[in-house]
C-alpha cells in the first residue's frame, strides 16, 4: 500500500503565481499538481486509450504515515476507480499515478492525500512487538483500527479477511508475534490496498482534461500540407 513514513521538515511551499488556482493546503498539503496547463485555465489532453501520469507533491508534519490517490471523473461526473500514487523518488514528497484515458469528452483529475493510520500502526508494531513493549495496547490498537477499514469494505469476502485478523490480534492464546503475522497477511494487504482506512483527507481542485479521438494524435498534418 503507498505510503511513507515523512521523517524531514515539510519544505515551505512557494508563492502562487497570479491567476492560478489556489493549492490544497491542510493538515496534509497538495501541492504542484501536474499535467496543469496555464495554472488550470486550459485542459490537459490525451487521446483514448493513452496512459499517462498524473503527480503532485504531498506531505505531512510529523512521522505518521501518509498516501495519496488520483480520481479521474468521467464527462458524466461520475468518478473513476480507486487509482493508488506512489511515491516517485525517496525523499521527494513526489507522488505519482498512471491513469488511462476513456472515451473521448470533457474529464477532470483530483488528486487525494491523507493520512494512513494502518501503516502507522504497522511501522509502530514492528518495533515494540518484538521488543515486548506495551504488547497487548498495540496489538488492541491494531484491532480497534483493522475494525474500522472492514466497516468501509463493501464485499462480505473481503470485510471477513479483515475481521479474521482483528481476531487474531485479540486471542490472547497466541503468541504476540503470532497474532501480529496474522495482520499482515498477502490477503489482508491486498484488502487494504484497495480500501485503504484514510483520515483528514484533503482534495487538489479538479483540473480540466480533454480526451479527444485517436486521429487527434496525426490530424493536424493536414495542416501542414494544405492543398493547391
Amino acid at each position: 500500500m503507498p505510503a511513507k513514513h515523512h521523517l524531514s521538515s515539510p519544505p515551505t511551499p512557494a508563492p502562487r503565481a497570479s491567476g492560478s488556482p489556489p493549492a490544497s493546503v491542510g493538515r496534509i498539503p497538495v501541492l504542484d499538481v501536474r499535467p496543469m496547463v496555464r495554472q488550470g485555465r486550459r485542459p490537459a489532453k490525451a487521446v483514448t486509450g493513452e496512459t499517462f501520469e498524473i503527480s503532485a507533491t504531498v506531505f505531512r508534519e510529523g512521522h505518521d504515515a501518509v498516501a495519496a490517490n488520483v480520481v479521474l471523473t468521467d464527462p458524466g461526473g461520475r468518478p473513476g476507480p480507486f487509482t493508488p500514487m506512489r511515491e516517485l523518488a525517496p525523499g521527494t514528497d513526489r507522488w505519482g499515478a498512471t491513469v488511462t484515458a476513456g472515451e473521448p469528452g470533457s474529464y477532470t483529475y483530483t488528486v487525494e492525500a491523507w493520512g494512513d493510520p494502518v501503516t502507522t500502526w504497522r511501522h509502530h508494531a514492528r518495533i515494540k512487538i518484538p521488543a515486548g513493549l506495551d504488547t497487548e495496547l498495540v496489538l488492541e490498537e491494531g484491532a480497534r483500527l483493522y475494525e474500522r477499514a472492514a466497516a468501509g469494505v463493501p464485499d462480505s469476502d473481503s470485510r471477513g479477511v479483515l475481521l479474521a485478523a482483528v481476531d487474531a490480534l485479540r486471542d490472547e492464546s497466541r503468541p504476540a508475534a503470532s497474532r501480529l503475522a496474522a495482520a499482515l497477511t498477502p490477503p489482508v494487504d491486498a484488502v487494504l490496498a484497495r480500501h485503504p482506512l484514510r483520515e483528514l483527507v484533503t482534495s487538489s481542485d479538479p483540473l480540466p482534461l480533454l480526451v479527444e479521438r485517436e486521429r487527434a494524435l496525426y490530424g493536424s498534418w493536414y495542416e501542414f500540407f494544405p492543398r493547391s
